[in-house]
């Protein structure tokens, strides 16, 4: 009986292994797919941006453009 309750052990371990590795295995998949595009994406939008003119046009609101005066 307890030859049977060792290999229940290790076949459960070794079934439960495979379901982590799976995890790890999608969740860099999803990594690949969708976060890491969807980044650049971001950081391209950011870079386009040009953080310049932001600050720029917040002054303005802030203590009025100079030239309409």
């Amino acid at each position: 009986m307890s030859s049977n309750g060792v290999i229940l052990y290790f076949a459960f371990g070794t079934l439960l292994f495979f379901f982590w590795v799976y995890g790890i295995v999608s969740f860099i998949s999803d990594l690949r797919r969708q976060i890491i595009p969807w980044i650049r994406v971001q950081w391209r939008k950011r870079r386009d941006d040009e953080p310049n003119d932001r600050e720029t046009e917040r002054l303005s609101e802030l203590y009025g453009d100079p030239d309409d005066e």
